[in-house]
This record gives structure tokens, sequence and C-alpha cells, in this order.
């Protein structure tokens, strides 16, 4: 019996591992089997129960690879062996109700805070929720978490994350480039993330095809956003016109997760951050929650803690909001 046993592009690299190395293996364990690997062609030649059999267990080992972004030989010596057809989602090292997702190499990504556990648990249970609080808060690692687990979990079929290009304006017509060149440098918080959580082969697939999308605000007026996982950052700097066209994109079966922080609007004087309207007008709305972090929930350097403090100790004090910002003193 011959069989071909084709393999999305996206994951063949980590299917096979360097060198091939992990084919290698699967040929030392079906030692009965012909197996050649071509491109993202499988041939697998040999008795019929033998080549059903390895059959099955290649699907699980890719399952396995989907679910936890890894497949060491470890994992196939595991998978292979065992009887039991859902072994590919045991991992009882890293078991935890608080883990979103598994990202690049199996890296654990999880709600570490109690404000960031409420993110995840808020997100299930309604269709749109504002995340609002200081710099390194994990609101929007955490949200892209969320939305490639959704993706994986095919809940929604494409993610789309925008953010306001702020400094759109002249400024933005001197930088070198072409517009997704200008545009890059704001966006740039997204792709670390996205880096961060799949393997690059299959993450410019994704955004190739449209799966995964990264545009400025302005790209979604006029649009209608289905079947989506939706995430607005860095929302402070949306104006209120902004985020009110924002909100009203919403389509069937989409999950819409707004990030910001209201202590670093960059809006200009004469223009009103959308993000702090929102939080008054829509607040009592059922099926929209609003979660509020604050620097407990810091998960980056332990100074930004202290940073994120003192600056809030300063602008709560009268004496220094009548000091000229420019005196250096």
């Amino acid at each position: 019996m011959e069989k071909t046993i084709y393999i999305d592009q996206a994951i063949v690299v980590g299917i096979y591992g360097k060198n091939n190395r992990n084919i290698d293996l699967l040929r030392n364990i079906y030692s009965k089997l012909k197996i050649v690997a071509r491109g993202n062609e499988l041939k697998i030649m040999g008795a019929d129960e033998e080549v059903a059999l390895f059959e099955s267990r290649f699907q699980l080992l890719c399952a396995h690879y989907e679910h936890f972004e890894r497949l060491t030989e470890t994992d196939i010596l595991n998978i292979t062996a065992s009887e039991d057809e859902h072994f590919y989602l045991l991992d009882s090292s890293k078991a935890g109700e608080d883990i979103i997702l598994y990202g690049r190499e199996g890296k654990v990504i999880k709600a570490i805070t109690p404000n960031q556990k409420r993110l995840v648990e808020c997100l299930s249970q309604n269709d749109m929720v504002f995340a609002i609080g200081p710099a390194g808060t994990g609101k929007t690692y955490t949200s892209v978490a969320l939305a490639v687990r959704a993706l994986k979990n095919k809940q929604i079929r494409r993610i789309i994350l925008t953010r306001p290009a702020v400094e759109a304006g002249e400024n933005l017509g001197f930088l070198p480039g072409d517009l997704r060149d200008k545009l890059d440098p704001y966006l740039q918080p997204l792709y670390d993330a996205l880096r961060d959580m799949m393997p690059m082969q299959k993450l410019l697939s994704y955004m190739e095809d449209k799966t995964i999308e990264i545009a400025p605000l302005a790209f979604m007026r006029g649009r209608t956003l289905d079947n989506a996982y939706v995430i607005l950052d860095e929302a402070q700097n949306a104006t209120e016109s902004q985020l009110k066209m924002f909100l009203t994109r919403m389509g069937k079966n989409a999950k819409f997760f707004i990030t910001g922080d209201i202590t670093q609007i960059d809006l200009p004087k004469n223009q009103s951050s959308g993000l702090i309207q929102a939080s008054k007008i829509l607040k009592d709305i059922k099926g929209i929650k609003f979660i509020f972090l604050d620097n407990k929930d810091v998960v980056r350097h332990h100074l930004v803690t202290k940073i994120i403090q003192s600056y809030e100790k300063w602008e709560n004090n009268p004496e220094n909001k009548s000091t000229n910002k420019n005196n250096f003193k």
C-alpha cells in the first residue's frame, strides 16, 4: 500500500525537525515502512495495517505540534508508543488552568496576575472587553494570546489587530518607504507579540492570506468585522469619533478587545480621548466589560512598577500641577 500525507506548509519545518531528524526517528520506529519526505508531501509505503497505524499516529504528532508549537524526540516516542488517542494533549509538567496557549517552541503563555486572569475569564463571558491600565501590565500580550488561541481552536476565522497612528499627519510623510514601511513602527508591539506565539513561517502565511491582519485604525472605516477576534491597541489615542467608528464595526461571531493607558494620551490638546468617553458611556451595557489594571499587574522589569508609582505620586500632588513643566529644579 502507498499513502501520501499532505502537511500544512506552515508547519512542515516544525514537524520534520532540524535536518529532518524527526522523520529519521520515525523511520527507525516504523522500520517496516518506507517513508519519503518531499516538501509538504510524506509518502508511506508498506503493509496496509502498518501504513494505517503510522497515519493515525502521525496525525496525533501534527495535532501535538499545533497545540504546543513544538515536537521533541520525547514527544514522538511517547505519542507513537501510547494507546491513548488524546495523549498529544497531555503535558503534566506544564498543566495549569491559567495557561492561555503554548507559543513558539512550547513557550508557556498564561495569565500571571489576578487582573490578567480576570481578563481571560471576562472575554469568555463577554463579546467586548476593555482593558485599561498602565504600561507593562500585559494588556496587549494577553489579548493577542487569547486571539491566537481562538484562531487555533477554530472559534473564529481571522484576527484583526489595529492601532491609531497618532502622528499620521505631516510627520509620517517624511518617513522613508511605502505606506506599510511608514506604518510598521506604530504596529511593532503587535508583531512582537505574534512572533512569540507562532512559528515565523506560519505567521507569514497567515498574514499573506489575511487570516491575520494588522492595520491602522483609519483602515477600519466602512468595514463589518465578522467571525473575527479584533484588538484595538493604544485606544487612548483614538479620538471620540474614531472609537465610535471602530466599535460599530462589530459583526456576527466577533470578539472585540480594546486596550489603553489613559495616563499616556498623545492626542493634540484640542482632541479628547475616545477611551475615556467610552468608559463613561458604555459601562452599564450587558456584554461589555471594563477591567482596570494597576501597577500591581506590571510584568516587566521591577523598576517599571516603581516608575509608574512615582509618576502617579507626582501627578496627584496639587503643587506639581501648578509648576511650570519646563522648569528644571
